[in-house]
């Protein structure tokens, strides 16, 4: 089952739910039935006789048993009480798997009201104005899917996609095309992403370094804090490298996000080369048993040339020191800028090698699409996304759940 007939499903309804739950009820009870006259018929008078023989005998057994039971003792008492506790135990872990679960749900469903909303209108404008389809039906579903920020060749990939899927199903009514739009958008999504890792790596032995990259106010600095403070909540010993030493500010922000979050930091004055505040960090994450290394650095792209040397120097100094790492080059995208942000990925990944994205302020915008635009176009995984200002709304990203997010409203139309 593909993600679109899950999705479908997930909204097709309590009453059809209902009904197909009866259904299955009723054919399981027609199948016992039969099963039950097929035995009986083929039952002889003997055996027939021989069954109730049989049952009389089991029954006085039991009494027998029963009767000659001794009380429990204190031992087998607590034997029972230990076994419940076990049980309550249990009970409560699955309990509270269900519950962070849907708190994980919950969150991608607020993170993404915004671009689910604003998506869920701009697709509705269009079929609000559907009369047939045409070549200027599909004009206007490509300006459309390119104003949701999916991106130009996404949006032109979609929509040549399904002028055949509209041919191959006849599709002539506003519900049949819609339909087709929304699984054509989850089809492709599902199919650009089967190949992609969206966990992070860390390091078998030794730290773990994460180098993060993109523009200055992408939330960058921001996005290190949350995730130190993920990491030092689950028991890792988290270190920072102040690395973007010429920006204004930047090392004194980074140092108030590691003692708001209770983690050290290396830091150097400003003006400092990055690359010997990198060299000191790895030598204290080596020499202390740190778990996590996060590195921030500087975002100038108008200075690209520059900006690369920087930025390769830097990982020449870590993989000098840690020839595995590091384990993960992380560029911080701000959602709220679309198509903006597509660009400066383009750009950071010439000037480096990109493994990962983060994608911030996700709930501040209506332009969440941006995600379909970096998987199809940029080939890219997203690994983490902001889902809130709070602390702990910078998540992992989930891909199935983000679809969820993004499209529910559109299923929920097509599955009515």
């Amino acid at each position: 089952m593909g993600l679109f007939d899950k999705l479908k499903r997930a909204f097709s309804g309590p009453e059809q739910a209902e009904d197909e739950e009866k259904e299955k009820l009723e054919e399981q009870d027609k199948a016992q039935e039969q099963k039950e006259k097929e035995e009986t018929e083929e039952e002889t008078p003997d055996q027939a006789d021989k069954s109730v023989d049989d049952e009389k005998q089991t029954q006085i057994e039991d009494e027998t048993t029963k009767d000659q039971a001794e009380p429990e003792t204190k031992e087998d008492l607590k034997k029972q009480a230990r076994t419940s506790d076990d049980e309550t135990s249990d009970t409560k872990e699955i309990k509270d798997a269900e519950e962070k679960k849907e708190t994980e749900e919950d969150r991608y469903d607020q993170g993404l009201k915004k671009s689910r909303q604003g998506f869920g209108a701009k697709i509705n404008a269009l079929l609000a104005n559907f009369r047939h389809v045409d070549e200027d039906f599909f004009d206007d579903l490509e300006e459309t899917l390119i104003e949701s920020d999916v991106g130009f060749e996404t949006a032109v990939k979609i929509s040549d996609e399904l002028q055949d899927e509209v041919k191959l199903r006849n599709a002539k009514s506003k519900s049949d095309v819609s339909d087709a739009i929304v699984e054509k958008l989850v089809d492709l999504y599902e199919k650009e992403g089967q190949e992609e890792d969206n966990t992070l790596h860390f390091a078998k032995n030794g730290p773990t370094v994460f180098l993060f990259v993109g523009v200055n106010g992408v939330g960058k600095t921001t996005t290190i804090g949350k995730l130190a403070h993920k990491y030092q909540q689950e028991g890792k010993k988290v270190l920072l490298a102040a690395c973007d030493t010429f920006r204004a500010g930047a090392i004194e922000q980074l140092d108030e996000w590691a003692q708001r979050v209770d983690v050290d930091i290396v830091k150097k004055p400003a003006q400092s080369d990055p690359a010997a505040v990198v060299f000191d960090a790895v030598k204290r994450a080596q020499t202390e048993d740190y778990d996590v290394l996060l590195v921030d650095t500087a975002g100038r792209l108008q200075n690209k040339v520059n900006l690369m040397n920087e930025l390769a120097k830097i990982k020449r100094v870590i993989k000098r020191e840690i020839p595995d790492s590091p384990q993960e080059v992380l560029l911080a995208l701000d959602a709220t800028t679309g198509q903006n942000a597509l660009t400066q990925a383009k750009q950071f990944k010439d000037v480096t090698e990109v493994s990962g994205i983060v994608l911030t302020k996700l709930d501040g915008t209506a332009r969440g699409g941006i995600v379909l635009a970096i998987r199809n176009e940029l080939h890219l995984p997203v690994k983490l996304v902001g889902l809130g200002e709070q602390m702990d709304d910078l998540r992992d990203f989930d891909a199935e759940k983000f679809v969820y997010g993004l499209f529910k409203d559109l299923v929920a139309q097509t599955a009515k």
